[in-house]
């Protein structure tokens, strides 16, 4: 039994409104139009079944309140339009955001709508089923000290089913991110499925502490070893034996650590500072750093040998604006475990505040992004959080777009007037915004180890940052 297409269209345009109506009821189709997104939602969570969701996106009119997340999870990215004006491009970030690739332009003409709904006629059963595989999933896991696995973005998805795979395998992995996407998390992970999961997983900062201090706290060491030695100490080595050691910002050990850390690698064995026999032990090592490796290897601030060792397998997990489905999915996990912890009552997020959380970039990733979610639960205040990620925003958009640097600057086609003067100056700013982005790239988007790689003062690298307009 079939039965007929349903459109439901947003807008608060009465002529939109009846245009639509019009043109397909007449067609044959049902038709229904609201004036806000939080109705349809409401529609839809009642039971209706929509084919086709019409978003008219007047250029005038906010857009905060029309791509409502928990709505456009509801219908798959092909059944989606916007019917927008001629000329207007408000709706490009939105629809980009949303895979959304079908625009109608008004005043609307028939055929564009019956070409866009010219699919056959679905079974309501089917298209129902449809819809339900179209909402998007997402694995949610627990793990210990309140901290969590979540996995929505098909990268994510496989990322987790690699680590089934990989935690039962006693190998060393290496796990790569910038600052804050969660790499412990990954380790917790994959200790929680390995065979020996109940004993021991221990993490050591690398970049917290200075090389003399670094091995003590790896290897441990013996009473007297050194002033202030009073007695007997064990290092992580040894109290993570048989268990999981997380060997946190690695990228930043000195080259001594590094031969120390690989000899211990090779057989398993190392001694405590001042003593005179060796410890054996047996530890599953995972490592974990925000820098370009191949490149701490090339300049040689990073051993080649053991950077073979440490990467049997290799995770990268990507930063947060790269799996931008996500933001909504831990802001409300935040946010439940975040009330608990300090006492709060839990709240809904504000459509404008989920939107404007997608649509920033997060530099600090999962990190930045607990903060937040912290502060509005201390504040309660769901406007000033919104301002202030829209602030956040537009203070990113205003440093204007990257120069492009795809095309050869001697392509450019230079004013006669500047003759061989400007080609040399586009060329030298062609050469310095590649210097720039390939310090940037390496060091995760760490501006001062940037400027120092680059030799230059962190503010002079800032000035340069915005000169040349790049952006993480």
């Amino acid at each position: 039994m079939t039965r007929q297409v349903q459109i439901l269209a947003i807008s608060d345009d009465t002529n939109v409104c009846n245009l639509i109506l019009n043109a397909l009821e007449s067609e044959g189709y049902e038709a229904m139009c609201v004036p806000s997104s939080q109705e349809a939602l409401q529609l839809l969570r009642k039971g209706l079944v929509a084919d086709y969701l019409f978003f008219d996106a007047s250029r005038n009119r906010s857009k905060d309140g029309l791509f409502v997340p928990a709505l456009m999870q509801t219908i798959g990215s092909d059944r989606l339009c916007i019917l927008s004006e001629m000329g207007d491009i408000s709706w490009k970030s939105h629809a980009a955001r949303w895979n959304i690739h079908t625009i109608l332009r008004k005043p609307l003409l028939r055929q564009d709508l019956e070409r866009f709904t010219s699919q056959p006629k679905i079974d309501a059963s089917l298209a129902a089923s449809s819809i339900a595989d179209k909402t998007q999933s997402y694995h949610l896991e627990e793990l210990d000290n309140n901290r969590f696995f979540l996995a929505a973005s098909p990268v994510m998805l496989q990322i987790y089913k690699d680590i089934r795979i990989l935690a039962p395998v006693d190998i060393p992995v290496l796990i790569l991110g910038e600052s804050g996407v969660g790499k412990e998390v990954v380790a917790m992970l994959l200790h929680k499925y390995h065979s020996r999961s109940e004993k021991k997983f221990l993490n050591v900062n690398c970049a917290a502490l200075p090389t003399e201090l670094l091995e003590s706290e790896l290897f441990g060491y013996e009473a007297g070893a050194f002033t202030g030695a009073v007695k007997s100490k064990p290092g992580k080595f040894e109290l993570a034996n048989k268990g999981t050691l997380l060997l946190d910002e690695i990228g930043e050990m000195s080259p001594q650590m590094q031969a120390k850390l690989l000899h211990v690698l090779q057989d398993g064995s190392f001694a405590r500072l001042g003593a005179r026999t060796t410890t054996q032990v047996d530890v599953r090592v995972l490592a974990a750093t925000n820098i370009n490796m191949q490149e701490a290897i090339e300049e040689k601030r990073f051993r080649e040998d053991l950077y073979y060792r440490l990467n049997a397998f290799t995770i990268s997990i990507p930063p947060l604006r790269e799996r931008r489905q996500e933001i909504p999915l831990f802001m409300e996990q935040l946010m439940q475990r975040g009330t608990v912890e300090l006492g709060q009552q839990p709240f809904a997020f504000s459509g404008q505040v989920i939107e404007a959380a997608m649509e920033y970039h997060w530099p600090g990733n999962l990190r930045e992004l607990r903060n937040f979610v912290t502060r509005m639960i201390i504040l309660q205040d769901q406007e000033g959080a919104y301002n202030d990620l829209r602030a956040k925003t537009r203070s990113a958009s205003a440093v204007s777009a990257p120069i492009p640097i795809s095309e050869p600057a001697m392509e450019m086609k230079p004013p006669v007037l500047a003759g061989m003067k400007g080609v040399v100056n586009g060329v030298k700013n062609q050469t310095e915004i590649r210097m720039i982005q390939d310090a940037l790239s390496a060091s995760g988007w760490n501006r001062r180890r940037a400027a120092t790689n680059l030799n230059i003062s962190y503010r002079a690298l800032l000035y340069k940052i915005q000169q040349h307009g790049l952006t993480a």
